[in-house]
Parts: structure tokens; sequence; C-alpha cells
């Protein structure tokens, strides 16, 4: 299970992957940014953005088990989390926008399993994936609507801009399940001096 930096270390992630595999020299100049809201007021000349619009509990695995920390310690269950994206490609031209966010589409459906190995790379700090995790992501467009009400909000001409939701990101509790006390090996009853003839 993930640590609370894992929201963070994702989107880094994210960026990371695309920044790492973009074709040069074609997009050598192109920024890599992860964005707020109030960033869209302003954009960038070239280069993608990445903001988190959204985080639900994921529906599938509501109720995990509790965990069991490296310490041997059980801790409360942990908390499965999807995050939505917004993936906006920047340029000065629409061509040159449209052939950014073509090739990051498709950088993106080449991957779409991250493992904690590379997740950690990106990380603020080691280890805050698991060695045994990985978390998936997945194309996933928002309707006309949805859409404008994200743009609504960030009161700004929408640019180029695609969906994507980052599945089953599970944050591990550091609350700690306390044990009962000794267990109970034998159990006597008194029934108040039966007597039998």
């Amino acid at each position: 299970m993930a640590r609370y930096q894992s929201i963070a270390a994702a989107g880094e992630a994210i960026l990371g992957l695309l920044r790492d595999s973009r074709p040069r020299p074609e997009y050598e100049s192109a920024r890599f940014d992860l964005f707020q809201l109030k960033d869209f007021q302003a954009g960038m000349d070239e280069g993608l953005s990445l903001y988190l619009y959204r985080i639900g509990v994921n529906g599938s695995r509501r109720n995990l088990p509790p965990t069991l920390g490296l310490d041997g310690k059980r801790y409360r269950p942990a908390l499965p989390l999807d995050l939505h994206f917004l993936l906006t490609a920047w340029a000065k031209t629409a061509a040159v926008q449209q052939r950014l966010l073509g090739w990051a589409v498709r950088a993106l459906q080449d991957v779409p399993v991250l493992p904690a190995s590379f997740l950690n790379n990106y990380a603020p700090e080691p280890e805050v994936f698991r060695p045994n995790e990985a978390v998936e992501l997945i194309f996933d467009p928002l309707s006309l609507a949805d859409m404008n009400n994200l743009w609504g909000a960030a009161k700004t001409t929408p640019p180029l801009s695609v969906t994507y939701v980052l599945r089953m990101l599970a944050i591990e509790s550091e609350v700690e399940i306390a044990e009962g006390g000794d267990l109970v090996q034998a159990r006597g009853f008194d029934f108040g001096g039966l007597q039998t003839k």
C-alpha cells in the first residue's frame, strides 16, 4: 500500500514518463508541468500540463481488509482511490498542439500499468510505493457537458485536452489496530453448585 505522498508522485510519474519518452529534437523545449486551476489562465508556450481535477474512492474495491505493515503490525484498511487527470496540450499552432497530444496519448497507451519501481523514481522520498504495487492508467473521456463544466471552472478558452483515470491507488493507514488482551485458552462455567442425586 502506498503512503499519502503517492497522489503527488503519481502525477509526477505520468509527466516523467512523457518527458523521458518525448521525440527529440521535435519536443526538446516542451514543458511538462503539473497544473492547478489558476495555471490555466497563463498556460504555456509549448508542452503538456496535467491537472488533477477529481479524486474518488474506487467502488470495486471499497472494503479492503486490514493491512500488515512492514513492522509486522496490523493497520486499518487502505483507502483505494481513483485519480482523474486532465492532460492538456499547449502550442502556438493547432497543428503542433494536435501532434503533441497525439504523441502523448499513444505514449500513455503503450504503458497502461505503472509499477512501484517506476512510480518511486518520481516520488518525493524513497519507498512511497511498496515493491509489489502497481496502478493502472486508463483513457477515460468525459462527456461534453462534464468537459464544459470543468472548463467553466477554469474560466478560460478550453485548449485541446483529454482525460485519464489512474485506478486503485491504495493509500495505507498509519492507525494501528489494537490487539485484544491475552487469548482465551480455557473457559469455566459455574452453575451455582447444583447437586445431583
